[in-house]
Order: structure tokens, then C-alpha cells, then sequence
């Protein structure tokens, strides 16, 4: 066994230890972190709204705290961003990471505090090197480096105060530096936001390097590797770096893409593991590679509450703790943090796939969507697009829907968008060339994505003869006013089943 993989196995038996309780009293470890983040809050703006002082149950909390959105917190995010302090957590607030937006905004800003930084995303970063030396005593990947793929946001300046930028540009500018001896590329490389050029120089500097783990959004690592593979001739990555071992992952379904990287890496004891963060948070781990379930980690900082999605449009819907949930059924995920978001309806759906230890599978959002590339895009970002496309062109749409097209070896990733018109663009290209473009305007993650089609080609599309939303939705036994055209799916099983009306 390597001496350094030696020495990371001795300083990580306390943690593993501290897991192993976690996973044996999972309520006792989010009571105790439920407690804390109140003490913590009581003397902020919003502590003293709500009075926490006073709070002291997590009964007492629901009743007094209402469920946030991101427009709910927004008057307080663009104070912070302009240098305020305490008011949702203790102190100034200097970080804020860039994520896809909401109905009213193109981006949404989430506050990222030092607490955050350190006792969340950092501590998952070092859970999940404990967990592999765990649960890999020979592994040598602590020989070699970390490829990291991170965003396409390098840090910007709101003002003197604050900072924004892509969570992964975030935590980057903010790793110690003893992290600079064990990950690839170099800090200037990492925060290109040219995504072209990032790409050239990312391989540049990686094909010489001595890379033993991958770390990145499947799709986008799929594009690197299909470029360091191009630059070097080379036929799989394992050839390219020959003690290549590893592949931690997250952000879209890696399912679609397990095969290609198969293919593209070329090494069948190839070890995948999955990791939930975002710029929210850092909230699970796969620990056992034969089950690709996540392990929900209680003692970041965050208290979680879920909503089953029976409830979610209620006015006061049933919320539950970690000691109330059921396997197999699909929650919605509320959070309370470490950096000021309070019972904050992160928009995400998982279901536990285990208790005790509570073991999670991330199953969507709670409204329809595709996000099959890291895009997240939302029916809002969708329908003012169509709207805008039918409005320049002169065309009247009937239904419409729209899904992903997966990667394959010799072609981009791209939406298909089907439609049934009552007037017909004059001009099909212009009019998809208008929603592109407005898509583009309304998500910052799209237009990250579709930049020179680098990730996400151009939008296909297909025309449907009169009449064949109705047929299908016939076929289905869903005629009726409760009964909608699902605008967004994060699969291709509606766009088959229409387009199959069609032969």
C-alpha cells in the first residue's frame, strides 16, 4: 500500500467512525444540527423575525418559518450582494455561487458562507477521499492527480463585496493551498470561461499529467475526453493515463452515458461514483459501488425536511423529517443551511432507496423539465421562447413538447422539440432559430451549454400532423381538463410514442 494512501487511511478512521454513527442515528445527528444552525441565526434579521431565540423544537420551526423559494429570499440576496451583513446568517456573506434561474430571472445568485465552504462542500470533498481509502485499501489514486472539470462562470465582481461565479469556480478560488499538489488543471486553466479554449488548454496541460481520478458533469467530461482523445490519437483514456482509476460524477443522469465512457476509457474495473451537490449544498455520497444509491451525509450544516409530492401543491402540505420518510416514494427537498437559506424548496425530487442507513437516488425536479446536459431548463424558459418564435414568424402552435437526444459516439447531445401547428412557419429554421436564441437569453446554463455547440447542438425538430396530440393523449386515457401535454421531459418516452403516431 502507498505510504500517502497509508497515511490518509490513519487520519480518516475518526470520520469513518463519526459516518458509521450517522448512518446508525440519523434523527439524534440532524436534531443536533438543527439546534446548532438556530443558535447560530438568532441574533440575524431574519432569526429575529422569526424569533429563533424562542425556538425550540423543529415543530416549533414549521410552524413558524414558511417554505422559501428563491423569489422569497431574493430581497435579501441583493443586499447581501451589495455588501449588507447579518441578515439571513451572522456576518457578510462574500461569496455567492451562479445557478440557472427562476420564472423571473435568468440566474439566481445562492449565498455561499465560510461556514458553507468549510463545513459542507470541503468536508464532502474529504468524505468522499475517505470513503474510497475505505472502501479501497489498495487503491493508488492518491499517486497521481484529480482531473477537475469545473463550470463555465470564472469569479466576477458584484462589487467590492462580493464575488460571484459558478459554484465550482467558487470553491476553487477558495481551496487551500495544499490542494493545488493533488488537482489538475491550474487555477488559470480552471477558470477560463471560454469554453473552446478551455477545453484545448485543459487538454494541453492534462495529456502529460499523471491523472488517477476524473471529477466533472458526465457531459462535459465527455467532451474533454472525446478532445484529449483527438489530440493524442490515442484510443481509449486509459491509454492516455495508464493509471487512471476513478470517475466521481454529478450534476445530470450519468444512465445515458455509462456506455460511451465505457467505450471512451476502455478499462472494464473502471470505479464510478456519484456525488448530489449544488450550489445549495453538498448533500450525498455513494459509499458502496455495487449500489449506486447515494448516502444522505446529516452533519453538513444542513437540516432537511421532505415534502411527498402527493402534497407539494397543497397550501400547507404535510412536511416531514429524516424519521418520518419512506422508501420508494418521491419527496421533495427542503433545506435549511449553514449559509442563511431557511426551509429553502430547492426544486429538486429524490427518493430513499434505503433507512438506516437513509440512502437516496436524485428522480427529477418538481416541475417538468431537461436537464440531460447540466442545461436545466424549465417549461417558463420554454413557453416564452415558443411564444417569442410565433410571434416574429406569424405562426399559431396546437401543442408542443420537447426531450433530450443523448450523445453518441459521432454526434453532439441537442434537444427535439415536436410540434402541432394551426399555421405553419414559413420558415422552420428561423423560427427554431428565434426559440434558440431566446432560450439563450432566459438560462444562463443553456447558453453555457449551447456555446459554439460545444456540449448541446443546435435544436432539432419534428411536425405533427393535425390531430395527433389528442390521439395520443387518447391512446393514454388522459382526454380531459385535468389531463396536460408534459411541455418538458428529461427522457425521450413521449417524444417516441408521438413520433411513433407518425409512421
Amino acid at each position: 500500500m502507498p505510504i500517502l494512501t497509508s497515511i490518509i487511511s490513519w487520519l480518516n478512521v475518526k470520520r469513518i467512525s463519526e459516518i458509521d454513527l450517522m448512518r446508525k442515528y440519523p434523527f439524534n445527528v440532524q436534531e443536533e444540527t438543527f439546534h446548532k444552525l438556530i443558535s447560530k441565526a438568532k441574533n440575524t434579521e431574519w432569526g429575529k423575525q422569526y424569533h429563533y431565540d424562542s425556538i425550540e423544537s423543529i415543530e416549533q420551526f414549521q410552524a413558524s418559518v414558511p417554505l422559501q423559494d428563491y423569489d422569497d429570499i431574493k430581497p435579501y440576496i441583493n443586499k447581501l450582494r451589495n455588501g449588507a451583513s447579518n441578515l439571513l446568517w451572522p456576518g457578510e456573506i462574500k461569496w455567492f455561487a451562479k445557478s440557472s434561474g427562476t420564472t423571473s430571472d435568468k440566474s439566481k445568485f445562492i449565498p455561499v458562507s465560510n461556514e458553507a465552504l468549510e463545513d459542507c462542500h470541503f468536508q464532502a470533498g474529504k468524505d468522499n477521499i475517505a470513503l474510497i481509502a475505505n472502501r479501497y485499501p489498495n487503491t493508488e489514486i492518491f499517486r497521481g492527480k484529480t482531473l477537475i472539470l469545473g463550470g463555465s462562470h470564472q469569479i466576477n465582481n458584484f462589487s467590492n463585496q462580493s464575488y460571484y461565479g459558478d459554484l465550482s469556480a467558487v470553491l476553487i478560488q477558495n481551496l487551500p493551498f495544499w490542494a493545488e499538489f493533488i488537482r489538475t488543471p491550474s487555477l488559470e486553466t480552471a477558470l477560463m470561461d471560454e469554453w473552446d479554449k478551455k477545453i484545448d488548454k485543459l487538454t494541453e496541460e492534462a495529456i502529460n499529467i499523471n491523472v488517477t481520478t476524473i471529477a466533472g458533469v458526465p457531459s462535459w467530461m465527455l467532451v474533454l475526453a472525446k478532445n484529449i482523445l483527438k489530440v493524442t490519437g490515442k484510443k481509449t483514456l486509459k491509454e492516455v493515463w495508464p493509471n487512471l482509476e476513478l470517475f466521481s460524477h454529478g450534476g445530470v443522469s450519468f444512465t445515458p452515458y455509462k456506455k460511451e465512457f465505457d467505450r471512451l476509457i476502455g478499462y472494464k474495473d473502471m470505479k464510478y461514483i456519484e456525488t448530489y451537490n449544488a450550489s445549495e449544498g453538498f448533500f450525498a455520497i455513494q459509499d458502496q459501488e455495487e449500489n449506486n444509491s447515494m448516502l444522505l451525509m446529516l452533519d453538513y450544516g444542513i437540516f432537511y425536511e421532505f415534502i411527498d409530492l402527493n402534497e407539494i401543491d397543497k397550501d400547507n402540505p404535510k412536511v416531514l423529517t429524516i424519521k418520518d420518510v419512506k422508501i420508494n416514494k418521491n419527496y421533495a427537498l427542503v433545506i435549511s443551511t449553514n449559509a442563511g437559506l431557511w426551509r429553502y424548496l430547492i426544486g429538486d425530487t429524490i427518493i430513499f432507496t434505503s433507512t438506516f442507513p437513509h440512502k437516496i437516488k436524485v428522480t427529477g425536479r418538481i416541475k417538468h423539465f431537461i436537464n440531460a446536459f447540466g442545461e436545466e431548463l424549465i417549461i417558463d424558459n420554454a413557453e416564452k421562447a415558443v411564444q417569442k418564435a410565433c410571434q416574429d414568424t406569424e405562426a399559431s402552435i396546437v401543442e408542443y413538447t420537447a426531450g433530450p437526444i443523448y450523445m453518441k459516439e459521432n454526434s453532439k447531445g441537442a434537444h427535439q422539440w415536436i410540434f402541432e401547428f394551426s399555421i405553419v412557419p414559413k420558415d422552420m429554421e428561423h423560427f427554431m432559430e428565434i426559440l434558440d436564441n431566446k432560450l439563450k437569453d432566459l438560462n444562463s446554463d443553456y447558453e453555457a451549454k449551447r456555446f459554439k455547440d460545444l456540449s448541446l447542438g443546435f435544436p432539432k425538430y419534428n411536425i405533427l400532423k393535425e390531430g395527433s396530440f389528442y390521439t395520443w393523449l387518447k391512446q393514454k386515457d388522459k382526454l380531459g381538463g385535468q389531463h396536460k401535454i408534459p411541455r418538458l421531459a428529461n427522457h425521450r418516452k413521449y417524444l417516441e410514442e408521438l413520433l411513433s403516431l407518425q409512421q
